[in-house]
């Protein structure tokens, strides 16, 4: 059995009324069927089912309150098994047409005691050779769906425990899906490209054990796609254009925005999926044959002989025009680069930001890495300018403890974090994204070092930890790296401020003897909550900080 839990249909949305239920218990539900309808504070809001199955239980009753992420109704999915003979039937079925929703309602399943594989082709002799359906965990706090990435096994390929089989996009990162258990892997749910549904089915396999004399069974695990009778609701969907049972043309969120973006019909789409699904390669399909319908139209409307001609170069002559007209090449914005839309809009738009400058001479800071750098690589670890930069962080932020600090949602409290942990944004292939070290106040230099090494290098690989982006209290963007001066960074909320580190440049400085010096300055620019921070108590935490890079073998004296 699968609880299906109620995904976020809004943002701030936490919870909302229920209607209207679509269904009862008992009743037979296709994937895509409007299930219930929902009234939050904005909108009135359609659920449908993420698949096929049978109702075992209504949570929320008609006029409840249902909260987001929380169990909405339970269901049987099409792969899984009843206990007794309501198993057996289902199973039969599935062997030969599909069930009909209107006999399943006049005759409702009980709900099981406890949820039984369909009976397969090969042994269950201790529980060898068994169809098992993979559950998309939780992979994320408030996840609901992620973006299929990558497949790293087909139908029918051997897994072993703990082999890497999927990564998915999440908004905050990478994940990498392992085998639960030996086995064949019998079906794939979700393509790549597509959106997988926390909870749901993700892929099927048979559980390793079965007789040599049983292999041909394992191969054969997957169900038999059956016959659809003349009636049945995928056949009507056929005859109907390519709608659902229905009357619903199945398409995903990212196809319909697609088609939105294009200005075209969902109507006019013929779907290549199951039940007449859209999907995203049909409308670039349809897209390319509206641009050659536009380029034949155009050829017919010559002369004859012109149109020989363009009929005979169309290939070209339709690349020509697709250049000189300067076609606009549409994705979707999802994963990480689509949480840091939201984030940088909040921040922008919900704290007023203080901006400050400042030079840095690390003439010495540069001298004392070159020094320490040896014995760092000794240790396998890569030691740069941003460990000095977190450590003298940390120290200074010991003495002005209000920089570390938050203000809470209503700003009419601030929270003094009990330790520095201090993020990094880097420019990764999933991209930006900020990792933090935590506790750096406690850190050795060569600590940190190694944290800045191994968060860095997982940022760019697009798989970095969960717990690695959350509990960030202040940050630093080394933008100097790959070149400019100056920046205007926004902060990271729900922290209070950030900066912007800009690259290093020899230039001609006084001495104390007003000689001409060459020295290394760095520009870095602060961006604070001005809320929490004035200028005064960014000025002072800056000078400490400074204070702390300009003469890096003071640090010796506060290190415990």
């Amino acid at each position: 059995m699968t609880e299906f839990k109620l995904p976020d249909i809004g943002e701030g949305i936490v919870e909302c009324e229920v209607m209207e239920w679509k269904i009862a218990e008992g009743d037979t539900i296709a994937e895509d069927q409007p299930v219930v309808e929902v009234m939050t504070d904005k909108a009135l809001v359609e659920i449908t089912a993420p698949e096929a199955g049978v109702v075992t239980r209504l949570h929320v009753a008609k006029g409840e309150m249902a909260r987001v992420h929380a169990p909405l109704f339970a269901y049987r999915g099409e792969h899984q098994g009843g206990d007794g003979q309501g198993g057996e039937a289902q199973a039969e079925s599935e062997d030969n047409t599909p069930v009909q929703a209107e006999s399943a309602a006049e005759a409702p399943v009980q709900e099981p005691a406890e949820p039984v594989e369909p009976p397969s082709s090969s042994s269950e002799k201790g529980g060898a050779g068994r169809r098992v359906d993979f559950i998309l965990p939780d992979i994320g706090e408030g996840i609901v769906e992620c973006e299929i990435v990558e497949w790293h096994v087909a139908q029918g390929d051997e897994i072993s425990e703990d082999q890497r089989l999927v990564d998915v996009m999440t908004d905050k990162a990478m994940v990498e899906i392992t085998a639960p258990e030996d086995g064949v892997v019998a079906e794939l749910y979700v393509a790549k490209g597509e959106m997988a549904k926390v909870h749901a089915p993700l892929f099927a396999y048979q559980v390793a054990g079965a007789a040599a004399g049983e292999a041909p069974a394992v191969e054969e695990a997957s169900p038999p796609t059956p016959t659809p009778k003349s009636d049945s609701p995928v056949h009507k969907a056929a005859s109907e254009g390519g709608k659902g049972p229905y009357g619903r043309i199945p398409a995903s969120p990212a196809v319909r925005r697609l088609i939105r973006e294009h200005q075209l019909r969902l109507e006019d789409i013929p779907g290549s999926g199951r039940q007449g699904r859209v999907l995203k390669e049909d409308v670039l399909n349809f897209l390319d044959g509206a641009r050659h319908s536009g380029a034949a139209c155009a050829a017919d409307s010559g002369s004859d002989s012109g149109a020989e001609s363009a009929g005979a170069g169309s290939p070209a002559g339709t690349d020509a025009t697709a250049r000189d007209e300067g076609e606009v090449r549409v994705e979707p914005l999802r994963g990480v680069r689509a949480a840091m839309a939201r984030q940088m809009v909040a921040a922008a738009s919900s704290v007023p930001h203080f901006q400050y400058g400042e030079e840095i001479d690390v003439t010495d800071l540069l001298a004392l890495r070159g020094r320490l750098k040896p014995q760092a690589e000794a240790r396998d670890v890569k030691l740069t300018l941003m460990p000095f930069f977190i450590k003298a962080l940390a120290l200074a932020i010991d003495e002005h403890p209000l920089v570390n600090a938050r203000l809470n949602d209503e700003a009419t409290e601030i929270h003094y974090p009990p330790h520095c942990n201090v993020g990094m944004a880097v420019d990764g292939k999933a991209g930006l994204m900020v990792p933090n070290i935590k506790g750096c106040e406690r850190l050795s230099l060569l600590e940190i070092a190694a944290e800045v090494q191994r968060l860095t290098e997982a940022a760019r690989e697009g798989r970095v930890a969960a717990s690695d982006l959350k509990g960030g209290t202040i940050s630093i963007s080394n933008i100097g790296a790959l070149g400019g001066t100056y920046a205007a960074p926004i902060i990271n909320i729900p922290e209070s401020a950030i900066v912007a580190i800009g690259k290093t440049q020899w230039l001609p400085r006084f001495d104390e003897a007003g000689q001409v010096v060459r020295r290394g300055i760095m520009t870095v620019t602060w961006a604070g909550d001005h809320r929490l921070l004035d200028g005064g108590t960014i000025a002072r935490f800056c000078n400490a900080w400074k204070g702390y890079l300009e003469d890096p073998e003071s640090m010796l004296l506060h290190l415990s």
